[in-house]
């Protein structure tokens, strides 16, 4: 079972592994570990009897040298005050990774959404949404959809800034439906990166994704996407699990059938003759790459020594503990990281923005082939700081690129008396 890593208190251990490798000033560190603002409300929506209730909610503003802040607006009971803080932060490093110009920025209410009516969502959705309108706007904070949230609520959200600003901006959000404002290609994303991603480290390596074993740990959207465009590149989907458990059959499987089969039933377990299995057996899977696509701390350092994957690529936002990076290094197992595998998100959102600036669409094919451009580019630097600054991993050569360019705007900008 993983532990319960403070996901904060990960993220500054990440940035402190990177920062030894830079010639930075200390104080300017510390700012770059920390949230800008932070912004924690309690949210009181009616239910359908009539009655009411009230839920937590936050926005974290982690850092905007490089641009307004963009990050994801998660529903789900673990939501906490650090965790949001530490997505905020991981959003900052992964937009300068891969050189978009955006800050950090994160949300989330602390409610499981399958408790509530479609109604319900929607007032809670507005609730919120009038919270944050005197913190986002187009130029200022661009929220985007995440955990437990889509189109929907990223629809709720823009129609209510728009009411209440009385005026039209939809590149005040991301996510959106394609009627609203939204990108083709967006809902891939996250998964596509991950499978680019997955394909150029691969390459590196001098092996070939044809024929590799997958398994992947989180078959929502990133994990099934993920997994659909793996199979396509010729890798062998082998195990796929969500929250209720998994299924592994050795000689591989349909993605796209076992995404239809939760679809039908809710699970990905029961699919054909696919054994059934813990999440945890999937992630001591003797594959060649193992896909985490579900939440932080997935694999801790103790689980970690059971990992027997040759190559680990993070569709989730810090599925792995400080503990488990140590013990991977030690054992020469190469890790993805989720600031660059999963950076598919946020870069088209930003064309999603740009779109919505420029009031101009473009094609899906256009967009596919800008994101293949940028995570190919984004892995050329991480390769570059990997083999030039002597760095452990590839996680602290992703921080080292994306540091140096906030610490660069940062600079340049001057500093205020």
């Amino acid at each position: 079972m993983a532990d319960q890593a403070n996901p904060f208190e990960t993220l500054q251990e990440q940035v402190d592994d990177a920062a030894a490798h830079l010639d930075a000033p200390p104080g300017v560190l510390t700012r770059l570990k920390n949230p800008e603002r932070l912004l924690e409300t309690n949210l009181t929506f009616e239910l359908d009897d009539g009655t009411l209730e009230t839920v937590r909610a936050y926005r974290s503003q982690f850092n905007g040298d490089r641009g307004p802040y963009k990050g994801g607006i998660r529903y789900h009971p673990g939501v906490t005050r650090d965790e949001v803080k530490a997505l905020s932060g991981w959003m900052a490093y992964k937009c300068a990774v891969v050189d978009v110009p955006y800050g950090g920025g994160k949300g989330g209410i602390a409610v499981d959404p399958g408790e509530y009516s479609e109604s319900e969502l929607e007032r809670l959705t507005r609730a919120l949404a009038t919270e944050l309108r005197p913190i986002i706007g187009e130029d200022r904070d661009i929220p985007a959809p995440d955990v437990n949230t889509g189109q929907r609520e990223m629809n709720w959200i823009k129609d209510t800034y728009e009411t209440l600003e009385n005026t039209t901006a939809p590149g005040v959000i991301t996510g959106k439906a394609l009627d609203s404002g939204g990108s083709e290609g967006r809902v891939e994303a996250t998964g596509r990166s991950t499978a680019l991603a997955a394909r150029e480290t691969f390459d590196w390596l001098g092996r070939d994704l044809a024929g590799a074993t997958v398994a992947v740990q989180g078959y929502g959207n990133a994990g099934s996407v993920a997994a659909a465009l793996i199979d396509d590149l010729g890798g062998d989907v082998v195990a796929a699990s969500d929250s209720s458990g998994g299924i592994h059959d050795p000689d591989g499987f349909d993605p796209r059938a076992v995404k239809d089969h939760k679809s039908e039933t809710g699970a990905v377990d029961g699919y054909g003759d696919a054994a059934s299995i813990t999440n945890e057996e999937l992630l001591t899977l003797d594959v060649d790459l193992l896909v985490p696509a579900a939440l932080e701390n997935a694999i801790d350092g103790d689980l970690a020594a059971d990992v027997e994957a040759d190559v680990i690529a993070e569709a989730a936002n810090g599925p792995l503990t400080p503990e488990a990076d140590d013990a991977l290094a030690d054992r020469d197992v190469t890790v993805v990281p989720d600031i660059f595998a999963n950076a598919g998100g946020v870069t088209v959102s930003y064309f999603e923005w740009v779109q919505n600036r420029q009031r101009f669409s473009w094609t899906e094919e256009r967009v596919n082939e800008e994101l293949e451009r940028v995570i190919t580019d984004a892995f050329d630097g991480i390769i570059d700081a990997y083999e030039s600054r002597d760095v452990r991993d590839l996680r602290t050569a992703a921080y080292v690129v994306a540091i140096e360019r906030i610490v660069n705007a940062y600079e340049q900008a001057g500093s205020w008396p």
